[in-house]
């Protein structure tokens, strides 16, 4: 598959982002009939065998929708963290090559043995990065598209304006560029489309919906936060990433205020990264009541739609010669 091939098959140039112990089956299945790529971290499915599970599930919903409508699913994507710290990075990587999985997002290391397997059955390759030379390490690794998160994305985010993030990276890579960091509108879309990018990258937007894993407590949390409550730091895993300041405060109420932090939240065996402490990114600013997935696309599209119709009105409007 090529990446026109793979830009074909969507309805919008979006990728939901893959979010641990979030991007479950059915947000993904959803994703995809609804013309929008659906993702997720191999490590959601706790073991090899739930992982394989998981793959199993959604090519078969998936192949009984476009067997049942007539209209192909756009495709779905396996976010894999590629370094020692994962020892299940093999195994899930074969289990991809059997599923034939059309989309692997690698984070964490740009390998290219891993990116010839993927490419051997057909599948693309994208791969996660937050400055320069990331980005040429995956160039170099063969990579079909490098994802530019930039500030304000959910996760592990960097701090780079995106404007000049997708600028720097252009200069030495021509591949697809997909745009991460506070997407959360179909104007939005339109707005990083015209800045460079080839997809936009969301994953915010869709932990308050109806088919994400998120809790009801941790989707109402999203939907009363704003910008100056989610907090970058990387006092919870010890590498930088956005979380919800409640839900840090809440395991360790000092912990913000400390200089120096030797000790990490993920070490406390009371509280958990990720589990007991929630990610979210800028997107949450506009995230109003938990939708179902279908909903939140139909209003991506519709938005989309008036952008770009809103664009060529201003371009009547004015003289460029």
């Amino acid at each position: 598959m090529t990446i026109n091939d793979f830009k074909a098959q969507l309805a919008l140039p979006v990728i939901v982002a893959p979010m641990f112990l979030v991007s479950g089956t059915k947000l993904v299945i959803e994703a995809c009939k609804n013309g929008i790529a659906g993702t997720f971290p191999s490590l959601n499915g706790r073991t090899p065998e739930a992982f394989e599970q998981m793959l199993m599930e959604i090519t078969t919903e998936l192949q009984k929708h476009h067997e049942t409508t007539g209209i192909k699913p756009a495709p779905f994507g396996v976010n894999i963290i590629v370094n020692k710290t994962n020892q299940r990075a093999i195994t899930d990587l074969n289990l991809c090559k059997k599923y034939k999985v059309p989309l692997v997002i690698t984070s964490l290391g740009a390998v290219k043995d891993v990116v010839n397997t993927i490419h051997d059955y057909g599948g693309l390759v994208f791969h996660d990065v937050i400055k320069k030379r990331h980005a040429e390490k995956a160039a170099e690794s063969g990579v079909d598209g490098i994802v530019t998160v930039a500030a304000g994305a959910g996760g592990h985010a960097g701090t780079a304006n995106p404007f000049a993030l997708i600028k720097e990276i252009k200069s030495i890579y021509n591949g697809a560029i997909i745009l991460a960091g506070a997407i959360a509108s179909g104007g939005d879309v339109v707005a990083a489309e015209s800045m460079g990018a080839d997809f936009a990258y969301m994953g915010t937007k869709f932990i308050a919906t109806e088919e994400s894993l998120a809790s009801n407590e941790y989707k109402q949390l999203v939907i009363k936060s704003q910008i100056e409550d989610i907090v970058y730091t990387d006092y919870v895993t010890g590498v930088n990433a956005n979380f919800i300041k409640q839900t840090i405060e809440k395991n360790d109420p000092n912990i913000l205020e400390q200089k120096e932090h030797a000790e990490i939240l993920a070490t406390n065996k009371s509280s958990k990264a990720w589990k007991d402490v929630w990610s979210a990114g800028h997107g949450v600013t506009g995230i109003n009541h938990i939708v179902k997935t279908s909903e939140l696309i139909n209003t991506l599209k519709q938005e989309y739609k008036v952008t770009l119709e809103k664009n060529v009105e201003r371009l009547k409007k004015i003289n460029l010669s």
